[in-house]
């Protein structure tokens, strides 16, 4: 079992720019994720429905924890326009302590106001 407080790398292709900044708005604004990156102009080869397709995608690096994962895959495949969107979270095992405090702290409860 993945200890709550991990911190998680995300991978999601998006069909295009549109999608791509719909999805990311969402999940930073609702505190799912910490931030997320836009790589735009990548080429994706791919098996669907029995033939190899080719398709031009967008990548979102999606920061996250584990414990806010459930939430962030429920509200991806409802933002997400692809049947089956890609969705692939990878334990980030080393890394700049105060980096991955930050994604904790970002993805938290938001703080109360007085």
């Amino acid at each position: 079992m993945t200890d709550p407080a991990t911190v998680l790398l995300c991978y999601c292709s998006c069909p295009d720019a549109a999608s791509a900044q719909a999805i990311a708005e969402a999940l930073v604004g609702e505190r799912l994720a910490a931030c997320v990156n836009r790589l735009p102009g990548i080429h994706s080869t791919y098996r669907w429905q029995g033939a190899v397709s080719q398709d031009r995608e967008e990548l979102l690096l999606i920061k996250t924890t584990a414990e806010r994962f459930d939430a962030l895959k429920s509200r991806l495949l409802q933002l997400h326009p692809y049947e089956l969107p890609e969705l692939v979270a990878v334990p980030v095992q080393r890394g700049h302590a105060a980096y991955l405090d930050w994604v904790r702290e970002a993805t938290g409860e938001a703080p109360q106001d007085c």
